[in-house]
């Protein structure tokens, strides 16, 4: 008889293997933290505390066999796992301070946050008079980590993990979708974080060169390290309390290009970089992202340029001054559509429909194989393109008319698969919409309709900033537990694509 259940003490194992080797990337905190000699004892107790956790499930199984069913359930709780023990340096640097982030709710969801490259902070002490540059670092190195996937990079490293490299990064990898580069899965992975990593360096590198040339005079190694980190993931955390409103147009400028390129699929690079760039200029999904980006962003410029927001106090929008709203709308759009959530202004300060418009553009998501977040183009290019058919079918019932993107015809189960998908991400974005506007009144805190469905919209979709008192220089710290926990569990779901993660519920449920 065919198992249908899944083997826990196997996937728990797995899930050791993988919070081990996690440790290692706490060396750079520590690095930091010695540099600085700030909370050494912190990254070094949390090192410690780490490798302990991963090696204690590592020895459930010694020799643990990995199917479909534990593919599916090693991801969704080592993504667990991983907030989880990210949380650990912020408990013990907070321990005995004022600090938020010393609560243990507050401690995962800024994890989370981190991990699933959400950005949103259960914070409002940004500062390095709060935080030290180690704790800071942290923050960063988790979207860093997050962004390319914490399966990828084990798959990548770990021989025990490539055998079954594939089941895990299908259900790891942003889109319905994994487009296998190389003859062997590694090294697909590492190709991947190769790519990942070039980026990242390269906009470092950038950062660092208008530093030294005076055009970023606050831009100096230390950020430029942070905001590398944070870019390419499509994170959206800066040690800044500003965010990059915090640095001078030419830097706003200068990251731009990294955030649009973060939400387009990295399997595209690989074949530009191997010589084949009609790959990526034939490509469906880019031309229609690039379009997108291109088309909302210039709306979005015009509506400030003719008054659709008010200067405010950080990153204010001056009425008919063309390069400012040209920059604002560029940058929000590149960041947001893509779930980056940097911010350059307090859009939470805007006019309603430049607000509508930025939220329009969050829901739609990078592309698939991106770090982007958000239902994502290719999905809602299927959506449209079977609703097409099935109307024109209606009329025409004797006509057999399949979908096709890009000339090739695309299979039915995975129409299904995405339809599915994006039901579940509708519903789940509403429903917890209402609870967040009913759970905040309750407390006496209450949200907008429209706040609650930009708070929901923010953690499903990895984007970060909301609406309100959760704007791009807002806190959710302000929210009341429970909605916080229902917001951690929306940044795991929504990072993984949902599937997996109500799988092993089921699975579970099944048992």
């Amino acid at each position: 008889m065919t198992r249908t259940t899944v083997d826990w003490h196997a996937t728990l194992s797995y899930v050791g293997t993988i919070t081990k080797y996690l440790a290692v990337s706490l060396l750079f905190p520590l690095c930091i933290a010695v540099i600085y000699w700030e909370d050494v004892w912190v990254f070094a107790a949390s090192l410690l505390f780490v490798v302990a956790i991963g090696v204690g499930l590592e020895r459930l199984d010694p020799d643990p066999d990995l199917g479909p069913r534990e593919a599916l359930a090693v991801v969704s709780l080592a993504w667990l796992v991983a907030a989880i023990v990210g949380a650990i340096p912020y408990l013990l640097a907070g321990y005995g301070t004022e600090s938020a982030l010393r609560h243990p709710i507050n401690a995962l969801f800024e994890s989370m946050s981190g991990f699933t490259t959400t950005g949103a902070t259960a914070t409002a002490e940004i500062s390095f008079d709060r935080h030290s540059h180690a704790v800071l670092m942290w923050r960063q190195l988790t979207q860093w980590l997050g962004g390319m996937g914490i399966i990828v990079l084990m798959v990548a490293i770990l021989p025990q993990l490539a055998v079954n490299g594939a089941q895990l990064m299908q259900s790891e990898t942003p889109g319905p979708d994994l487009q296998k580069l190389t003859p062997r899965i590694a090294g697909t992975a590492r190709a991947l974080w190769i790519i990942y990593a070039g980026f990242t360096a390269l906009l470092v590198g950038v950062l660092m060169t208008l530093h030294l040339l005076g055009l970023a005079p606050e831009m100096g190694p230390y950020n430029a390290v942070a905001h590398g980190l944070s870019t390419m993931p499509t994170g959206g955390f800066s040690p800044e309390a500003d965010s990059i409103a915090a640095f001078s147009p030419v830097v706003q400028w200068a990251i731009v290009p990294f955030m649009v390129a973060a939400g387009i699929n990295f399997a595209l690079f690989w074949f530009l970089i191997h010589d084949r760039p009609r790959e990526l200029f034939e490509n469906p999904e880019f031309r229609i992202y690039l379009g997108l980006v291109t088309g909302f962003a210039a709306a979005l410029a015009a509506l400030l340029f003719y008054g659709g927001a008010p200067a405010t106090e950080i990153g204010g929008v001056t009425e008919g001054t063309l390069e400012n709203s040209l920059r604002q709308g560029v940058f929000q759009i590149g960041s947001l559509m893509n779930s980056t959530g940097f911010a350059t202004a307090d859009f939470a300060a805007w006019e309603t429909h430049t607000q509508f418009l930025l939220l329009f553009a969050m829901f739609i998501g990078g592309s698939a194989g991106s770090t982007g977040g958000g239902i994502k183009v290719i999905r809602w290019v299927v959506v449209f393109k079977t609703l097409r058919r099935e109307l024109y079918t209606s009329a025409n019932p004797d006509v057999v008319k399949p979908v096709r993107l890009g000339g090739e015809i695309v299979d039915e189960e995975a129409i299904r698969g995405v339809l599915v998908f994006t039901l579940l991400y509708v519903v789940l974005f509403a429903l917890a919409a209402v609870f967040i506007e009913l759970d905040t009144a309750r407390v006496g805190q209450p949200l907008t309709g429209t706040e609650a469905l930009a708070a929901s919209l923010a953690t499903i979709g990895n984007i970060g900033p909301g609406l309100g008192p959760l704007g791009p220089f807002g806190t959710y710290e302000v929210l009341p537990n429970t909605t916080k926990l229902v917001m951690i569990l929306l940044m795991w779901v929504g990072r993984l694509e949902i599937v997996p993660v109500l799988a092993v519920v089921v699975a579970g449920i099944d048992e």
